[in-house]
């Protein structure tokens, strides 16, 4: 700044002005300052800008797996409005590792970023303590820790899967594969209880033998859903948790020599940009991406400005179940499935 007051022949608290826009400054100072800026090539400090204010205006986001499509339009979203606020975003993906997500996040708060948005791996101790001692604002977007009281973006979970696998019932299908993602996520636990109270309203027991873990993996779903095809009694129909999981489902059906939905009906959680390019094109439910990224996002400006209230906000948004033709009803009679 020295070098550029001296070759404008202003004062450094004028070049401040017009920097940091602190100040009015007089049109023909402020051309002379940014011509010599540009000859000089002068560029902010952003790390002794930011030890001096005490802020950094960038905001940490981990997200829980960047291959899904579902946390990669999200973290675009949150992107988009935090960059159009005036702030950076540090992206990182803890990958369903609760170890890496300690790591992550301490790595952010080393960084200094101004507050928070995070996509929990699992309900882990040590990252409620750390969110605690960190003193940030925080926000969790799809998925919650439980004795964590923070500002958070969710979906209805458990009403979703319950809605789609009475569609599944209703098509007369009794034996409803259920590929789960990590029971140690809310997602996870929500998602299913949808699932057995489906059941339940149907009147219908609850089987152990018709659900196996996935990981909210392609790999995982694959291992677990050959197990229930391989069944005596197999299922007429699979619900995945996720998206990334039904890949693994459909790749099982076609490898044990099945086809969807003639042998089996498949529906998801989670609609992507593929879905309807699937053969056949996939019934899922659609979040609404776009609310959740810009929620969350509103959220966490809402905090680092003071405009919150006190009590931490929970926004709960409802899925969309997407109809296509991975599903067709069995051989029961009309009368049999009423």
């Amino acid at each position: 700044m020295l070098d550029v007051a001296k070759a404008a022949s202003v004062s450094v608290a004028t070049v401040s002005a017009v920097i940091n826009g602190s100040a009015p400054v007089s049109p023909e100072l402020r051309a002379r300052i940014e011509e010599a800026i540009q000859v000089i090539g002068y560029k902010r400090n952003a790390i002794a800008r930011s030890l001096k204010l005490g802020i950094t205006r960038t905001v940490g986001l981990m997200v829980a797996d960047i291959t899904n499509p579902f946390f990669t339009d999200v973290v675009a979203v949150i992107q988009d409005v935090l960059h159009r606020a005036g702030y950076a975003v540090m992206l990182c993906c803890n990958d369903e590792d609760v170890e890496m997500q300690d790591e992550q996040i301490e790595l952010l708060i080393d960084r200094s970023v101004d507050g928070l948005i995070i996509a929990p791996a699992g309900d882990d101790e040590t990252l409620k303590r750390i969110i605690a001692g960190a003193n940030l604002p925080t926000v969790l977007i799809d998925r919650l820790l439980d004795g964590v009281d923070t500002d958070a973006v969710v979906l209805d979970n458990r009403r979703a899967v319950q809605d789609a696998t009475l569609y599944m019932l209703g098509l007369g299908h009794r034996r409803i594969g259920y590929i789960s993602g990590s029971l140690d996520t809310s997602t996870g636990r929500e998602r299913l209880a949808g699932y057995k109270a489906a059941l339940e309203a149907a009147k219908l027991p609850y089987e152990d033998r018709l659900v196996r873990i996935g990981n909210f993996r392609e790999k995982d779903a694959y291992k677990a859903t050959m197990q229930l095809l391989a069944s005596a009694e197999r299922p007429t129909a699979i619900f995945s948790a996720n998206n990334l999981m039904v890949i693994g489902v459909m790749k099982a059906i076609r490898d044990i020599g099945l086809k969807c939905p003639e042998d089996v009906s498949v529906a998801s959680f989670d609609d992507f940009p593929w879905a309807d390019v699937f053969q056949p094109h996939l019934t899922t439910i659609a979040q609404p991406v776009q609310a959740i990224g810009e929620q969350a996002a509103q959220l966490i400006l809402d905090r680092l400005s003071g405009k919150s209230p006190a009590t931490p906000r929970r926004l709960v948004l409802q899925g969309r179940l997407m109809i296509r033709e991975s599903c067709r009803p069995t051989s029961l009679t009309p009368r049999a499935i009423a």
